[in-house]
């Protein structure tokens, strides 16, 4: 595959490029940019963010799980392009010294490519931003400290205006194909190559395949890289709801969703860190079938469908319909997803993730549950849960419990006993089953207390 792109704002051209040679390791070993480090290899740890500039703006990413055909016809800085070519250093480098905010320096590289990036969007909410940036020396006082104190300083010259450089730069980027590998510039023609290549794998953003390479060092043979087919990103919205593409990232959807259900917009911004969503799409998500996603409960929840594709046919099914089993979907060979669509509803809508670590892990159970009724009793329900089955699952014993009863705590225990008919869940390192079990039934007893105005967030409750 050949690519084009700006690496420190310079302009790199590569032929002949592995598809799935990841950018960290491009970066040490081919260009001897060895600030970017290896930590965890699988898109948790941080070390290797670097911040990546298109016509969307610029953004963290974790380089480690990040594929060069990506980058094609984008703007790529790293923690060596952050300082001036004059030596002057970035803010954020300045307040780290200041505050004392590295001490081995193995993480520092990331954290300041992170800063640097939220920096230049204006962002503050440094809990959120640093969530995917681990240290185990300093502590993250000093580092928040450096970051507020960055707060409002000019952002560098060289850095202003990335995606206007791309213009003026490589206005023609090199179509990164070269049989069996591609990246389609349009939904047409993603269509129709991969109706004559239906084993080839579909890569989005690279956030679970990547470690399918970095992990489990599989070849991935026949790949198409998806990024470049704008057609299928972004959210429109009409009277009767939302369209979402599959390539939206998870960052766009917590942004358009999160005015319209504010406890999804919660969950999400638990989903993996900043530089996880920003590359994450809600169609990847969906499409790999993990019985663990966080992304399923809540689109079944509010009653989503799946749009699907193959070659020129296309068909919709209730989201709830695609997942068959452990690991099977409903999706023909050679079909994708191209878009999800969410019906204009009230928001009646929460979200409980339930996992070890507050940011940045995977669920043992997450519960999305929306009902609705008419003052006198329960109209519709419906309650969609990830880690209680092989796929994510909807309590059709549970909601038959509740529609036509009165909206009362003793409706919702009867509820939560014929939960015991929906679930068999299963015993890992995350959970036991009977642990499971009883979170699952005890977050719809929430969603009483929840609706009923009570606090049960544990993070807003007060002695």
């Amino acid at each position: 595959m050949d690519i084009t792109f700006l690496l420190n704002g310079e302009v790199v051209s590569l032929s002949n490029v592995s598809p799935t040679t990841t950018l960290l390791d491009w970066l040490r070993e081919d260009r001897g940019l060895t600030g970017t480090k290896e930590g965890c290899n699988e898109g948790d740890c941080g070390a290797c963010s670097v911040m990546i500039t298109d016509a969307q703006g610029s953004r963290a990413l974790n380089g480690c799980i990040l594929f060069l055909p990506q980058v094609n016809g984008k703007s790529v800085t790293t923690v060596e392009g952050m300082a001036s070519t004059d030596g002057a250093l970035h803010p954020v480098q300045e307040t780290m010294i200041e505050h004392h905010g590295s001490q081995c320096g193995f993480c520092s590289p990331g954290f300041v490519v992170s800063m640097a990036t939220a920096h230049l969007n204006g962002a503050t909410d440094h809990d959120v931003q640093l969530a995917g940036n681990l240290c185990r020396c300093t502590g993250y006082a000093p580092i928040i400290r450096a970051a507020e104190a960055a707060e409002g300083t000019p952002v560098p010259e060289h850095l202003r205006n990335l995606s206007g450089k791309l213009a003026k730069d490589i206005p023609a980027p090199a179509k990164a194909e070269g049989a069996p590998h591609v990246q389609p510039e349009s939904s047409d023609a993603l269509a129709a190559w991969y109706l004559d290549n239906p084993d080839a794998t579909l890569i989005a953003g690279a956030t679970d395949v990547g470690l399918w390479v970095t992990k489990g060092f599989r070849d991935l043979g026949a790949v198409a890289f998806l990024n470049r087919c704008a057609d299928l990103r972004g959210i429109t919205e009409d009277e009767t709801g939302l369209r979402i593409g599959a390539m939206t990232t998870l960052t766009e959807v917590e942004a358009k969703l999160s005015p319209l259900h504010p406890s999804l917009g919660t969950m999400l911004r638990r989903y993996g860190s900043t530089q996880v969503r920003n590359a994450a799409t809600l169609g990847g998500n969906i499409a790999n079938g993990s019985p663990i996603g966080d992304g399923p409960p809540a689109l079944i929840a509010l009653g989503a469908t799946l749009h699907l594709r193959r070659g020129d046919t296309r068909r919709e099914i209730a989201l709830e319909d695609f997942f068959l089993d452990y690991g099977k979907q409903d999706c023909a060979p050679g079909e994708f997803v191209e878009a999800i669509t969410i019906p204009r509803q009230h928001d009646t809508l929460r979200c409980y993730k339930l996992s070890k670590r507050f940011d940045q892990d995977i669920s043992a159970v997450c519960g999305c549950i929306s009902i609705t009724g008419n003052g006198t009793g329960i109209l519709t329900a419906r309650i969609a849960f990830g880690g209680m089955a092989a796929t994510p699952k909807r309590a059709a014993a549970a909601e038959a419990a509740l529609i036509g009863q009165p909206w009362s705590e003793e409706t919702i225990r009867r509820a939560m006993t014929a939960m015991q008919d929906d679930f068999t869940p299963l015993s890992d390192m995350r959970a036991s089953a009977a642990y499971r079990m009883e979170s699952a039934q005890n977050m719809l007893l929430r969603y009483f207390h929840d609706a009923n105005g009570q606090t049960t967030n544990v993070q807003e409750v007060s002695a």
